[in-house]
């Protein structure tokens, strides 16, 4: 159709949506499915936080606030910086958007032109590259390997660097693979980047506080303070609070790159929700013992689901740090054909046979750009994980 824009040709809608979607309608149509699809905890969003949006309703804070963000949100914004990650920002240059990913796209748009490059290491989030596509910008993938716990190594980060580059996309914990960078692996990435002045980092720090076994989490900035000047620190109430549908994401980062975002907010959307950003402010300084406790239950299902996957015949399953995700290998299963007669050539036939076969939905690893794998959100209750894992391991052993 030639009405519709040819930039939108090279842009895929987001593999993970379709997912959950087709699982609703085969539920819908009344068939038993168990969903693993979902990259949001299946916790309700804390009392606190909804008395306080509940509150805000009340006093009546319903009108548009500063395009990228509230002052007192923004406060709160540099305090949880300073109190959780030792960096030091000023309100001016922090910008809240309508979730991580609005930040991430606006930051995107503002510094890309035709031809610049952005680095994504794969496995990735899905939308990263289709944001750089709809930016005018050019991913480029640097694939990792499951025998590096899925994690970018320094010489593939050189070696990938060209004059075009402009931007680093870092994500850890990761979605999909769970995997979080130590302080040492990060200080060899950043090594690397002090040699390009030219290339700046975008961190995805949104699984920041699902981290397991005592995992101490960092983010680039702060792990080399020279680096700050080009990071732009990326985060969000939205996985650590379940705060998914409120829709707000923050960042901080150089005045001058701010202030381009809060240009573009203010052309599109304009202000995030107001009573949502009264909720995070809740969030961001309320409580915050309740991340201790969830994170406990999130390890005990990680467990559960890595000891399960790999009693199944041809899966192989890391233990990852943090996130809510697994990323298992299904090579041993390629070439083979399900009990229903699929013959499964990718990692999309193996879910897709897995879903219409056994009513379990996953996402293929083609979606996160690295095969044949594929992801497990064990963002649900033990129960569903248990008798998912089951049939996942009855569908392995029906192969032939």
């Amino acid at each position: 159709m030639g009405f519709i824009a040819d930039s939108l040709s090279r842009v895929k809608p987001s593999a993970t949506i379709a997912v959950s979607t087709k699982a609703r309608e085969l539920k819908a149509a009344g068939r038993d499915v168990i969903g693993l699809g979902a990259g949001e905890p299946d916790f309700d969003t804390p009392d606190n936080i909804k008395q306080a949006a509940k509150a805000a309703i009340d006093r009546g804070e319903t009108k548009y606030t500063a395009a990228d963000g509230m002052p007192e949100l923004k406060q709160a914004i540099c305090d949880k910086f300073k109190r959780e990650n030792g960096l030091d920002y000023e309100p001016a240059q922090v910008s809240v958007g309508t979730g991580g990913k609005q930040i991430l796209f606006n930051a995107l748009v503002a510094t890309l032109n035709p031809g610049d490059e952005v680095l994504i290491p794969a496995p990735y989030w899905v939308s990263y590259p289709d944001m750089t596509l709809l930016a005018g910008g050019e991913p480029k993938i640097v694939e990792t390997t499951q025998d590096n716990d899925f994690k970018l190594q320094a010489d593939d980060l050189r070696a990938a660097i060209t004059d075009k580059t402009k931007w680093l996309i870092f994500n850890s914990p990761s979605n999909p693979t769970g995997g979080a960078y130590t302080r040492d692996e990060l200080k060899a990435l950043t090594d690397v980047l002090l040699d390009f002045p030219h290339v700046w980092v975008m961190t995805d720090d949104m699984y920041e506080h699902l981290v397991y076994d005592d995992f101490e989490f960092v983010t680039p900035a702060q792990v080399e303070p020279k680096l700050k000047d080009r990071t732009l620190t990326c985060n969000g109430v939205s996985k650590a609070y379940a705060m998914t549908g409120w829709r707000i994401g923050y960042a901080a980062g150089p005045v001058e790159l701010i202030n381009a975002m809060r240009k573009i907010q203010s052309q599109s959307t304009s202000n995030p929700c107001s009573i949502s950003q009264w909720a995070a402010l809740e969030a961001l300084n309320g409580p915050q013992d309740f991340l201790k406790e969830r994170a406990d239950a999130f390890k005990a299902r990680r467990d559960l689901v890595v000891g399960l996957l790999n009693e199944c015949e041809g899966i192989d399953c890391l233990t990852p740090e943090g996130a809510f995700y697994v990323y298992p290998s299904c090579k041993d299963c390629m070439g083979k054909t399900s009990k229903g007669g699929k013959k499964l050539e990718t990692d999309s036939d193996f879910v897709t046979a897995l879903l219409e076969e056994q009513g379990v939905a996953a996402v293929p690893g083609e979606a996160f750009g690295l095969s044949p794998h594929f992801r497990v959100s064990y963002a649900t209750s033990t129960e569903a994980l248990t008798e998912a894992c089951k049939r996942i391991k009855q569908f392995c052993a029906d192969l032939s």
